[in-house]
């Protein structure tokens, strides 16, 4: 395992786990982890605890527990596993009972995990650098409401374009250009971006951000912990809408905030306090129910990202149904691949993918593809998408629908649905627009999906 990144602001952290006591293995861990059987009962799930206060047995005496909005039993449990899937340990104790304080918050949405993160860790009158084609809710918070709030925020592209020492010096230098002495305070970052599938170097850009003193913020909800763990590679916070890969089910809105700086977390923890981003009990108790499977269900997403990329390639595109297909594991990336957790990377390789094998892998359930629009590639995308509008009303396994990451597979037009918001000039400039479509991959039978969009083509053409 790596070694803990330096913490790049004055602050104490909390050392990356060297070890586990309920073992080192992913699959383990997601288990056992904030898991233990109920000491009054003997019930091995934890019940739900929906009290929203907490007798003391004297003033200010209590088991750590006060009030559901500061901490609760089923939330506490939560991040201790999400803190343990990312690689930190506990970083402090709770006083007076001295329960143990996990390097993670659950808060109650992936936006609100935005919020809190820029909010306290920015703050007004300071700036942000953050990647252009970052999600759209996201941009919506950084463009229409940090703005208000006196916190400024630079957007470039921070995709690699491939592997090489060119593709990262010329990210390196936009990200130079960008930063204001004194008031950037943080680089934000996703890997993949949404909807367009662009990678980036994390170890690059943690490098850059340590020696300018800068935080590092990595939106990790498009791959979960299975595929990527950003702060083993030097990130300093990573954040997650767990309403996606994390619970899994559809069922959940949730956010989670992670990271090993002690003072970071404090900062982040009395906001969310402050501001009452909570969420519920039954969701932390929902999402940590879901996170048992979340090896098992990623593993089964990424294969059948991969076949039906394959087949998109190989059929949709050779037909003329498609002009293009983006899925990272069929590129070969090798930036994708170092970032692959090495545990996981095994279990790839015994099933025959990698670099190793044919040079192929999955690598989370997300595919983008541009569907042929009617009037050929001649026609403003921007406008038209009625192509597309008849190919996912067309789908019958598919459900057209916003989010990702369930069970299910979803189908969505970015361009007007998750990054409605943006600008046309902006969309234009992503390669976002009325021809691209999304798809989140889910865990259904993969020739059941795959005729799913064989036939939609079909009626749609």
């Amino acid at each position: 395992m790596s070694n803990p990144p330096q913490d790049k602001s004055g602050h104490g952290g909390a050392e990356l786990l060297t070890s586990n006591p309920h073992g080192d293995h992913l699959h383990t861990r997601l288990i056992h982890v904030g898991a233990h059987p109920d000491p009054t009962t003997g019930a091995v799930i934890r019940p739900i605890s929906l009290s929203s206060t907490f007798a003391q047995s004297a003033v200010g005496v209590h088991a750590g527990y006060e009030y559901s909005r500061s901490l609760n039993p089923n939330r506490l449990d939560l991040e201790t596993l999400i803190a343990s899937l990312e690689g930190v340990d506990q970083l402090e104790r709770v006083e007076p009972a001295g329960l143990p304080l996990p390097g993670a918050l659950a808060v109650s949405s992936g936006s609100a995990a935005t919020a809190t993160i820029i909010n306290a860790l920015v703050g007004p009158g300071a700036h942000l650098v953050a990647m252009s084609d970052v999600y759209g809710g996201t941009y919506r918070y950084l463009n229409q409401v940090a703005k208000q709030l006196g916190i400024d925020s630079t957007m470039i592209d921070l995709g690699f374009a491939d592997d090489s020492k060119q593709a990262a010096e010329l990210v390196i230098e936009r990200l130079q250009k960008s930063i204001i002495p004194g008031q950037t305070k943080l680089i934000w970052i996703e890997t993949p971006t949404n909807p367009t599938l662009r990678l980036v170097d994390i170890a690059c850009i943690s490098d850059f951000a340590r020696k300018n003193g800068l935080l590092l913020v990595v939106d990790n909800t498009f791959l979960s912990p299975y595929y990527q763990q950003p702060l083993r590679l030097g990130a300093d916070i990573v954040v997650h809408s767990a309403t996606k890969y994390i619970n899994g089910h559809s069922d959940v809105v949730l956010g989670v905030i992670v990271s090993p700086h002690v003072e970071l977390i404090k900062k982040m923890r009395f906001l969310q306090n402050a501001h009452g981003a909570v969420p519920s009990a039954f969701d932390c108790w929902l999402a940590q129910r879901g996170l048992k499977t979340l090896a098992l269900r990623m593993l089964r997403h990424g294969t059948n990202a991969l076949a039906i990329a394959n087949w998109l390639q190989d059929v949709a595109l050779p037909q003329g149904w498609i002009t293009k297909v983006t899925y990272i594991g069929l590129n070969k990336s090798e930036i994708a691949w170092r970032q692959i957790p090495k545990e996981t990377q095994e279990e790839l390789h015994k099933l025959g993918h990698g670099p190793s094998a044919d040079g192929q892998f999955p690598y989370g359930g997300m595919i983008s593809f541009k569907i042929k629009p009617k009037g050929g590639d001649g026609l403003d995308g921007q406008t038209d998408y009625s192509r597309a509008d008849e190919f996912l009303k067309n789908c019958r396994l598919f459900t057209l629908a916003e989010s990702l990451g369930g069970i299910e597979s979803l189908a969505s037009l970015p361009a007007k649905m998750t990054h409605a918001t943006l600008s046309v000039e902006d969309r234009s400039k992503l390669g976002i627009d009325g021809s691209l479509v999304r798809l989140s991959v889910g865990i259904e039978k993969v020739e059941d999906l795959i005729a799913d969009l064989e036939q939609s083509f079909k009626k749609s053409f």
